[in-house]
């Protein structure tokens, strides 16, 4: 479990360092080029929060049913 999360954050900071040199290196002017890192970073913490929130739901539902069957053996 280790492994991916860690080869998951390694992706997605790959993914932003690429968009975001990506970015830089467009050529276009530096207002527009401001504008789209900024919109792209809010996307991007948007998503984040989002994945956060379902893993963090995921984990909760994981807990709540080893419980339940811990109460069942006990």
């Amino acid at each position: 479990m280790k492994n991916t999360s860690k080869v998951l954050i390694a992706l997605g900071a790959g993914l932003a360092i690429g968009g975001i040199l990506g970015v830089l290196f467009a050529p276009d002017k530096g207002v527009n080029t401001r504008h789209k890192i900024a919109d792209n970073g809010k996307k991007l913490k948007d998503q984040f929060t989002r994945k956060v929130k379902l893993g963090k739901e995921k984990m909760e539902e994981q807990m709540a049913r080893v419980n339940g069957e811990l109460e069942e053996v006990i």
